[in-house]
């Protein structure tokens, strides 16, 4: 491997490494971005999902925010920038074999993404779980293409998001008429 390789892969591992440590420790700030609209969401929603394997709001939002704008505006917004922000997953795995790779929940998934890459993660990113950033590493270790990473999870996150969103409407909506009684 050249020495420029070695230094791009460095530079990626310590930039998701720097962008995670950064956004966890703002991450009850981030939650103002929503005041902006649906651009705001999408920001908040990059920001949320570029954390790899630490916890930032990003659900609760979109549940909250499903009540102030459109549930549908705001799962597109949320979608697109939560895809767009696992992308640190993938430049951690790009960087350099994830320290996880030795364990048993790594090699199953990194042998679903063998076979199946596109669907394992459309079926992760639907789901709320912590294993996605992972997958996003596994994607990144075996150089899945970009725009494979890129496209794949979006129609997932979108109904992940969609469900929140349109969940928070309806709670606040039966909340509020129980107020009117």
């Amino acid at each position: 491997m050249s020495w420029k390789l070695k230094l791009a892969r460095a530079l990626a591992l310590l930039l998701v490494v720097g962008l995670t440590v950064y956004i966890y420790t703002i991450r009850d700030q981030a939650e103002q971005l929503a005041r902006y609209g649906y651009p705001g969401i999408f920001l908040l929603s990059v920001l949320a999902n570029a954390t790899v394997l630490l916890p930032a709001p990003g659900l609760s939002v979109v549940f909250a925010l499903g009540a102030v704008f459109h549930p549908l505006g705001v799962a597109l917004a949320a979608g697109a920038g939560a895809s767009l922000g696992e992308l640190s997953g993938y430049l951690a795995g790009f960087s350099s074999q994830a320290v996880a790779e030795q364990t048993a929940t790594y090699r199953r998934l990194q042998g679903w993404m063998r076979r199946n890459g596109p669907v394992t993660l459309f079926l992760l990113a639907l789901i709320p779980n912590p294993v996605f950033d992972l997958a996003g590493v596994i994607a990144g270790a075996l150089k899945m293409p970009l725009h494979r990473v890129l496209l794949w999870p979006f129609p997932g996150k979108f109904l992940k998001m969609a469900l929140f969103a349109y969940a928070g409407a309806g709670s606040i909506s039966a909340i509020l008429e129980m107020m009117e009684r």
